[in-house]
């Protein structure tokens, strides 16, 4: 991200996260002095409902903010229904995720990258899976963000750490576009951004199977194809134990 980009979401960002310090209080208070990030998240989304077209803007700001900070984006995405409605909301929540995913992913790649890089240095195993799983970033970011079963806030941070470029990991979000759709027509369902989170909120059998479906098939499909990567790397790299690698693998 170069500085003139950054200089124009910096208010933005400055803004949403005064916010979340601000509201901070009445979310520790909520849970009996204990940190309540759902009950913070909803009073964020009450304050955005109550700022009109602006609303958009502020949203995308906290939703950054919150991927970063490794806060639940799940609220934010139900909630997005609930203040945007489907088209609108998903589009701002992709938005946002899209932005907070990336700036995570360069925290973990200038935080990690280089002491991860030393540890491997002397390792061609480590050190070959880690070429091929760069060369293949794109497919594997991809069936990732398709896959449930991999934590998107973790998700940001480990990809950093690995030999993905920035470009096939910002490209490979994608992915999220079809549970990003899902979830936030789920929230809109819901009507009130009090009863998110609680289970009450009323439910389509038809896109919850969908979502099960979706996220099922491209976790059985990233478990193969990064299993192969990974047994080709290191065939490649240590021929002679190819064959052992093979079973280890299998």
């Amino acid at each position: 991200m170069n500085l003139r980009r950054w200089k124009k979401i910096q208010p933005i960002l400055l803004a949403a996260f005064a916010f979340l310090v601000i509201t901070a209080s009445p979310a520790w208070a909520a849970d009996g002095g204990g940190f309540n990030p759902q009950q913070l998240l909803k009073d964020a989304l009450l304050w955005i409902e109550s700022l009109g077209t602006v609303g958009a803007i502020a949203f995308i700001g906290i939703y950054i903010v919150a991927t970063v900070a490794f806060l639940p984006g799940s609220v934010l995405t139900l909630g997005a229904g609930v203040v945007f409605g489907v088209v609108q909301g998903s589009f701002l929540v992709f938005i946002g995720a899209t932005i907070g995913a990336t700036l995570a992913f360069l925290v973990g790649r200038y935080a990690a990258r280089g002491w991860i890089s030393k540890k491997i240095e002397g390792n061609d195993k480590f050190a070959a899976i880690d070429r091929a799983v760069g060369k293949e970033g794109f497919k594997i970011v991809l069936l990732t963000r398709l896959s449930p079963i991999f934590p998107f806030n973790l998700l940001n941070y480990g990809m950093g750490v690995t030999g993905v470029s920035l470009r096939d990991y910002f490209f490979g979000s994608v992915g999220m576009i079809p549970g990003t759709i899902m979830y936030v027509y789920l929230g809109s369902l819901a009507g009130n951004i009090a009863t998110l989170g609680t289970g009450d909120q009323p439910s389509n059998p038809t896109i919850t199977w969908a979502i099960r479906i979706i996220g099922f098939v491209a976790t059985v499909l990233v478990t193969v194809y990064v299993t192969k990567v990974a047994r080709k790397a290191l065939a490649e790299a240590v021929p002679e134990t190819g064959t052992a690698v093979e079973q280890e693998l299998s």
